[in-house]
């Protein structure tokens, strides 16, 4: 793998490389500005994709087209980005407008037709340029919060047509709907030392303690090392009028003055989106939940976002000879904040020692794995780890043991179990669990085998248990013709729900998931409806064919 060396001391001279449209899109939403998430802002497994627009903390605001084009895709997801349509521009970008609450007009009768086409919720489509044209501030849906939305907003994407790589929105002219004057904020630096060096007489990682300086940058306490060292920081920014706390920009390193590591959230596609987790200190992640990003790679890994000098951000003090570090923070409209880090060489006894290595099996990230014990084995490919590690695996009391999820897993990896203990009617309904997490599991005879992209304990799970359906207003026996839905809550406590169904006098009819309450619901249409009295079905089936059916019947009158 080669890596960029970095040459380029300003970050705006980095993303001044590629020209982007400034004046060619509109804004989606008609209200002002205001993002509740960045463009590579830090999140679980990924680096964000584009922005998040606040929509006032409410749903049902009109969405435009960008600029003239035609829909190219819609996807409609329990999760991710929920109810989604992708727009492909004759300039060579793509928009994507995600966790809509509906498409509206023709686009809204085409996804209809595809749900009772396909007669399901989840659907995808991929459509051709005289299919869906649209024109610039077009009304294409109403925002929402379907999907993994953690409220109302919309998701908004540029990507480049033909890579699909994902482009910050804010190159295309956007930032003069933004208004920022605030530095980014710097929480906290750490300082790593790596294979066996001895930093501050500790070996393991410490924090430094800054200090503001009268021209506004901080100066950290002195490091003093023997072996080599590498830095990490916690920061993120704002802008005058959002307040959220977004990811940062543009982070640029200098030992003595020479460009050492540097990253900059430009572009990048998503097949890199996993390296967010060999990119933050991981494992303080997981006991902690801070996203320290760390300044160096101890092994190299492919993330494009990244240029280094030749020892990848790793500093190695020398004797008798003093080095200045700085690290510069910065966001797209040049507000800067730094550090400066001073470093001396040093060789007094360590006073803290490295944390004990536990795992009596050292695995190479770059080669074939594979452990067994008593009929349960785990087989690790190459670059399923982003660095060596040594490794704890046992298997007892029925359960095989895959270290822990401190470290990080960037591909799957697969677990093979065999048992034969089961009679062969309960076989069908086990599969290889995480606790109860479901992970499909293919069997042959005995032998049950899944992947998994998580270490930990994995082992059987039975499930005989179907899954739940639930009505809260029951109505049953009842008139309901001013009732415009009907509403049910689905579940299951184990391997989770594969599919469901709904049928209305005998034909199937849409029921919209919502995943955030377990809600199904089905929005009337007159033409599934007689006139009195009308009979419900709904049938849910989990990952091992638990079926659960639920049926009522109601009356309504269609006179108007």
């Amino acid at each position: 793998m080669r890596l960029s060396i970095l040459a380029l001391l300003s970050c705006h001279f980095l993303f001044a490389q590629t020209q982007y449209p400034k004046d060619y899109f509109r804004a989606p939403l008609d209200i002002p500005m205001q993002l509740s998430g960045n463009f590579g802002e830090l999140r679980p497994n990924h680096f964000h994709a584009g922005f998040d627009l606040k929509t006032n903390q409410r749903e049902g605001l009109s969405v435009h087209a960008i600029a003239d084009g035609y829909v190219s895709r819609i996807k409609i997801s329990t999760y991710g980005n929920g109810k989604c349509i992708y727009i492909t521009h004759p300039n060579g970008y793509t928009s994507v407008y995600g966790h809509l609450q509906t498409p509206v007009g023709t686009i809204l009768d085409y996804v209809k037709n595809t749900h009772y086409k396909e007669k399901a919720y989840e659907i995808e489509m991929f459509l051709k340029p005289d299919e869906l044209p649209v024109t610039k501030g077009q009304i294409i849906g109403l925002s929402g919060n379907t999907g993994s939305s953690e409220g109302p907003h919309l998701h908004f994407e540029i990507r480049d047509s033909k890579t699909e790589f994902v482009i910050n929105p804010i190159f295309f002219g956007f930032d003069q709907n933004i208004k920022d004057t605030k530095k980014p904020t710097l929480s906290s630096l750490y300082v790593y030392p790596l294979d066996n060096a001895t930093v501050n007489q500790s070996k393991q990682p410490l924090l430094l303690n800054m200090a503001l300086q009268k021209d506004g940058t901080y100066l950290a306490s002195k490091v003093k090392a023997n072996g080599k060292i590498g830095f990490g920081i916690n920061a993120v920014d704002t802008d005058d009028v959002s307040y959220n706390k977004n990811g940062v920009f543009n982070v640029s390193t200098f030992l003595n003055g020479n460009p050492n590591y540097n990253y900059q959230f430009n572009t990048y596609s998503f097949d890199e989106m996993r390296y967010i987790n060999a990119f933050i200190d991981y494992s303080r992640y997981k006991k902690t939940s801070q996203r320290v990003q760390k300044l160096f790679m101890k092994t190299p890994f492919a993330l494009s976002i990244i240029k280094t000098d030749s020892q990848y951000g790793v500093i190695t003090p020398e004797p008798n000879l003093a080095s200045n570090y700085r690290i510069e923070v910065s966001d797209y409209f040049g507000n800067l904040n730094s550090i400066t880090v001073p470093i001396e060489y040093d060789t007094a006894t360590p006073l803290v020692q490295a944390e004990p290595v536990m795992g009596p099996y050292f695995v190479r990230y770059n080669k074939d794995s594979n452990f067994e014990k008593d009929n349960m084995s785990v087989f690790i490919p190459a670059g399923t780890f982003y660095e060596d590690f040594n490794m704890n695996f046992d298997v007892r009391n029925k359960k095989i043991y895959i270290h822990d999820d401190t470290v990080p897993v960037h591909s799957n990896f697969t677990i093979t179990i065999k048992d034969d203990s089961y009679p062969e009617n309960l076989r069908d309904k086990l599969y290889i669990g995480k606790g109860t997490s479901f992970n499909g599991t293919i069997r042959k005879a005995d032998v049950f085998t899944a992947k998994a992209k998580i270490l930990g304990q994995y082992g059987l799970v039975l499930d005989t248990i179907a899954p739940v359906i639930r009505m809260a207003k029951p109505v049953e026996g009842k008139w309901i013709s001013d009732q415009k839905k009907i509403e049910l809550t689905i579940g299951d406590s184990s391997s989770g729900i594969k599919s469901y169904n709904g049928y209305l006098n005998g034909s199937w009819v849409l029921f919209e998931y919502e995943n955030k309450t377990r809600k199904i619901t089905h929005t009337f249409d007159d033409q599934y409806l007689t006139e009195g009295e009308n009979f419900l079905k709904v049938e849910v089936v989990d990952n091992v064919g638990n079926t659960a059916i639920f049926e009522t019947h109601f009356f309504r009158s269609q006179q108007k």
